[in-house]
């Protein structure tokens, strides 16, 4: 299934510009509340792109100008080249969202489903590869079940069918695992890895960082509105500096030796020292070095990596949640 084939026959650098973008809700009577804040974003075509904020940071917002839901304040946005004002059309056929909600009419099928999404983005009938896309997502065998008799990861894997109908090039996940189970989850993203690899650029929106971390080669956090990281996955987990590193030794200690305690060594069992330190101030070998003079004999060494949540938490901490 080539997810291009329907769009425009130039292929960008960029899937979807966003600049110095602003929302804001209310005013007049109503206090103004401010979503997103000269929020300016680049996401590479063919990238899976991770966007993560606390609830509250504008995240919905951002998807739901792009989806033409919520008109903007100001800025721009191009998606796949084209202007979310001047190109509407062309811009919103660009893109398939997959909502958080569970947004299926329980008495159609899941083939009737998707040729009726069809219908409505205007593909015609010899065009549409509803066989294809139910295949795509491994929805076969239930093509002509009620929607209502699928669980609730089959529902998932069938909104994401719907976003599919019109092959667009970007497909923007907004929380699409909320709520669905650890073996559905590893099912729905086995599906939308293949989505990638075949050419679609992926924008997930998720509360689990672990599953960022683990999918996304890019990503952006968003806080009160605006960016506040935005770098390829590997070097967002290189910005924290701070590590630790536990030594295991051969023999028992009866104390921590002096050189070690410099190093703010801790002892964690008899034959076990831990160290937190920052790779900028101290290299491994330093440390390794220090334990070598004081005669220690290591037998094996762990260590303790910066997780994406490390770096959210030190972004994102002592924030206020506004409007979404």
């Amino acid at each position: 299934m080539d997810l291009t084939s329907s769009n425009p026959p130039f292929l960008p650098d960029l899937a979807i510009e966003i600049q110095d973008l602003n929302k804001v809700y209310g005013g007049g009577r109503r206090p103004s509340k401010r979503a997103l804040n000269e929020f300016s974003l680049n996401i590479p075509r063919g990238s899976f792109f991770g966007l993560l904020g606390p609830n509250g940071a504008g995240k919905s917002t951002l998807i739901n100008i792009m989806a033409g839901l919520v008109k903007k304040s100001s800025g721009k946005v191009r998606i796949w080249g084209s202007d979310i004002e001047t190109d509407e059309r062309q811009a919103r056929c660009a893109i398939g969202v997959v909502p958080q909600e569970l947004n299926l009419d329980p008495f159609f099928t899941p083939r009737e489903v998707l040729e009726v999404q069809a219908g409505f983005y205007g593909v015609p009938k010899r065009e549409r590869r509803t066989a294809e896309i139910l295949e795509l997502v491994g929805l076969t065998d239930k093509a002509d079940a009620y929607a209502r008799a699928l669980s609730g990861g089959m529902r998932r894997r069938l909104l994401v069918a719907k976003a599919l109908v019109h092959a667009p090039p970007i497909v923007v996940l907004d929380e699409p695992t909320a709520g669905v189970d650890v073996e559905l989850r590893q099912q729905l993203w086995r599906h939308i890895r293949e989505l990638n690899a075949r050419g679609a650029t992926v924008l997930l929106t998720t509360h689990y960082l672990e599953e960022a971390e683990e999918l996304c080669d890019h990503i952006a956090i968003i806080n009160h509105g605006k960016l506040v990281a935005c770098d390829s996955t590997h070097a967002l987990l290189r910005r924290i500096d701070n590590k630790s590193v536990s030594l295991i030794l051969a023999k028992p200690l009866s104390k921590v030796p002096e050189v070690m305690q410099r190093l703010h060594a801790v002892q964690t069992a008899p034959n076990e020292l831990h160290i937190n330190y920052r790779p900028s101030a101290n290299a491994m070998q330093e440390i390794l070095d220090a334990a070598r003079s004081c005669e220690l004999s290591v037998a094996d060494i762990r260590t303790d990596e910066v997780e994406l949540e490390d770096i959210f938490l030190q972004l994102t901490s002592g924030s206020k949640d506004e409007a979404d």
